[in-house]
């Protein structure tokens, strides 16, 4: 198997091609993922109003954009891909917030600041490392006491099952974990890590968290017609969650 800084490499080079693929516009509600809540729903993040605020995994720049219209004072984005970073310097070139952004592994963030974020948000992105410990390490040592760090991501349960003959089925073991290798995701190749859920809740705990809420609900429309072979679909949606969300604080 591929060692850490080979990962970290393939990946990024994987993102930088498939970039525009996750290209998104401005938008008004922040959604944690396919078929969950969204921002305005759970008011997980809180008083925006003032607050200096790191994302891990920017992609674009349009969660710091819909950040900085919501009132924040001063904005982080850390991205692997160079692709992403760079669209990202675009968009937040528009905006009034102070914002820095760090092209680099979330593993190891060069120049961040410690005791210094009110929030830490991640959504979709924290999944992608290679150190699941040492990035959150890092996230908490940045954060004031009492500061927030949400994050989200494709709940593990919906990463293991598939929908096949009108039914659900295991594609692998849940409970076996470690880098799982894909020769061609949106077309190129890159490494994914297996995590349980119970791995991201004990590793947060480990890190110095208080976990405030878990959350695996799903918003299914009525009307919703998406094939259940796809990925994500309402079909699949209303019997297991696709998405995890995590709220949790820095002591104070």
């Amino acid at each position: 198997m591929l060692e850490q800084n080979e990962i970290l490499q393939l990946n990024k080079k994987g993102w930088n091609r498939v970039a525009e693929q996750f290209f998104e516009g401005s938008f008004d509600v922040l959604k944690y993922g396919s078929y969950a809540p969204s921002e305005e729903q759970l008011n997980l993040l809180g008083e925006v109003q003032n607050r200096v605020i790191l994302e891990i995994g920017c992609g674009s720049g349009h969660t710091l954009e819909y950040l900085a219209n919501r009132g924040a004072r001063e904005l982080w984005g850390v991205d692997l891909s160079g692709k992403q970073i760079e669209t990202a310097r675009d968009v937040v070139s528009k905006l009034n917030a102070a914002v820095n952004l760090i092209e680099s592994p979330m593993e190891e963030i060069a120049g961040l600041p410690m005791n210094y974020f009110d929030i830490a948000l991640s959504v979709y992105a924290l999944g992608w490392t290679v150190n699941l410990p040492k990035t959150l390490h890092n996230i908490y040592g940045s954060l004031k006491p009492g500061g927030i760090f949400v994050f989200s991501w494709e709940h593990p349960i919906h990463s293991v099952v598939e929908y096949h003959d009108e039914q659900l089925r295991f594609r692998r073991s849940y409970v076996t974990e470690g880098a799982e290798q894909h020769d061609s995701w949106r077309g190129t190749p890159i490494v994914m890590h297996n995590r349980k859920m119970s791995t991201f809740i004990n590793t947060l705990i480990a890190a110095g968290f208080r976990i405030d809420q878990v959350i695996e609900d799903s918003n299914v429309a009525d009307d919703d017609s998406v094939s259940p072979a796809k990925w994500y679909s309402g079909t699949k949606a209303r019997m297991i969650p696709s998405t995890l969300i995590i709220q949790c604080h820095k002591p104070c």
